[in-house]
């Protein structure tokens, strides 16, 4: 016996006045009524309704039952109702989780943006370096791979970019320009160090030749797992480096960095947002993910337009 639908069953006989009358309220047969009712009554032991040709009575235990039955049923609803509305409200709490590289120049530059547009949606950010992020206790997980990636999970991709390399003007003047991939082995290179990676080994790609990727050894002069510090140290003239065009398309238009050997790139990167489930994603969810892929192919625009203008 289904308990919760004969307590509304048993509510709606009361509230109509008669099984009949129930039953074309909740779109149902006279015969299911009347039955849900009576097993109602046979699992509680006891007589809920006065029956009779005329007219349709509580007994006392059927009073005390109703009025305690409308009191859960008000509750389950309720509950019912903030749940929904987690799903379709533009409010409550947004989890995010994203590594440092990606809360720092992707999801923090957009934040008073989406918080002027949707200022009842609150942000709660988790930023870590991790190999396999809990992406089921968040709801978006913010993934930066290579556009090999295959993995089991949900998720939407956001925005491809590519990795180019880069070198401030004053290193550039000190050191000079190369000229071809094969003079990086005379420069000071700035190289991120990741897990299975050999850092001193930049593979190349030129446009017009995509499939033939061109491998260069050197001896970089700082290794490091973090992006800003790579970063920090190319701005202050240490070297060149790889670095994500979207990342450092507002130090070329400033022209705090230059770009060195274009049109060459150091390979294909893609940033996904993964879901921890398909089913009942919050509106609040749907709305940053649009948002974040809104903006960051903005983004993306401009960064191609000043990696056009170097």
């Amino acid at each position: 016996m289904d308990r919760l639908l004969s307590m509304r069953v048993f509510e709606r006989v009361v509230n109509e006045g008669g099984f009949a009358a129930a039953a074309r309220a909740l779109d149902m047969s006279p015969p299911v009524v009347t039955r849900l009712v009576a097993d109602l009554e046979e699992h509680l032991g006891t007589r809920l309704l006065q029956r009779s040709t005329r007219r349709l009575s509580l007994t006392d235990a059927g009073q005390q039952y109703l009025s305690r039955v409308r009191n859960i049923l008000q509750d389950i609803d309720e509950a019912d109702a903030v749940a929904h509305s987690q799903t379709t409200e533009l409010a409550g709490l947004l989890r995010l989780h994203a590594p440092p590289v990606l809360a720092s120049y992707v999801i923090a530059p957009l934040l008073a943006e989406f918080r002027k547009r949707h200022p009842k949606i609150l942000i709660d950010l988790e930023v870590a370096s991790l190999h396999e992020p809990p992406i089921e206790d968040f709801d978006i997980t913010l993934l930066g791979t290579d556009d090999s990636f295959d993995g089991d999970v949900v998720a939407r991709k956001v925005i491809e970019s590519e990795g180019i390399l880069v070198a401030s003007p004053t290193y550039l003047q000190r050191r000079g320009r190369p000229q071809r991939p094969e003079d990086l082995v005379q420069h000071d290179c700035l190289a991120h160090k990741m897990p299975n990676t050999r850092p001193r080994l930049w593979r190349m790609w030129c446009p017009e030749n995509p499939t033939q990727p061109l491998e260069i050894e050197m001896q970089p002069v700082l290794l490091a797992n973090h992006t800003d510090s790579l970063l920090r140290a190319t701005l202050d003239g240490t070297g060149i480096t790889s670095v994500a065009m979207d990342i450092v398309a507002p130090y070329l238009n400033r022209g705090e960095l230059v770009r060195v050997l274009a049109p060459w790139i150091t390979g294909r990167l893609v940033m996904y947002a993964a879901l921890p489930s398909r089913k009942f994603i919050p509106q609040r969810t749907r709305v940053f993910l649009d948002f974040l892929v809104e903006e960051t192919q903005k983004q993306n625009a401009r960064a191609m337009a000043a990696c056009t203008a170097c």
